[in-house]
């Protein structure tokens, strides 16, 4: 059983910073890829940002510049440093982590941000 849990989630105002972080815990022997997602109301869920156990980044189009992912392999744990936030960030976010075989070990429930303009 594998366990994933995201915090840092809150009420921000625009142009303002957030950090969000996500741990893995439970029967992990490693981890392929670690992400984090977003899901606004009544919108899909997006990819934000990944990060593979080589530490090579991809984000998302409305991010780059302004987020920055990190993971801590030893402590299976994943950052999310968002900056310069905007109204539009607003969503959901979640933390998906894979098998290096690229298949699901699990999502997080979740951590609401809220920008204000």
């Amino acid at each position: 059983q594998v366990q994933v849990a995201e915090s840092g989630g809150g009420l921000v105002q625009a142009g303002g910073s957030l950090r969000l972080s996500c741990a893995a815990s439970g029967s992990i022997f490693s981890i392929g890829v670690m992400g984090w997602y977003r899901q606004a109301p009544g919108k899909q869920r997006e990819l934000v940002a990944t990060i593979t156990s080589a530490h090579a980044t991809d984000y998302a189009d409305s991010v780059k510049g302004r987020f920055t992912i990190s993971r801590d392999n030893t402590k299976k744990t994943t950052d999310l440093q968002m900056n310069s936030l905007k109204p539009e960030d607003t969503a959901v976010y979640y933390c998906k982590i894979e098998r290096p075989s690229g298949t699901l070990y699990a999502w997080g429930p979740g951590t609401l941000v809220t920008v204000a303009s």
